[in-house]
């Protein structure tokens, strides 16, 4: 049986455009940082087909 991967919300989306952004880290890297969230998860955050809408987190426009 596989396990679940974390729910992605709109603080984790933010985390991951974050990490994709600021550092060199590659996909598979920050689904291995973030808990083990599905890589194809991370890519529909980082290429905006999911939370298009949710900014970096850190940005001045992230609350």
């Amino acid at each position: 049986m596989r396990g679940k991967s974390p729910s992605l919300s709109p603080e984790l989306a933010a985390e991951i455009k974050f990490l994709w952004e600021s550092t060199d880290m590659n996909q598979a890297q920050i689904a291995a940082r973030l808990g083990g969230i599905n890589q194809g998860r991370i890519s529909e955050v980082v290429n905006g087909h999911r939370f298009a809408e949710v900014p970096p987190a850190g940005s001045p426009s992230h609350a």
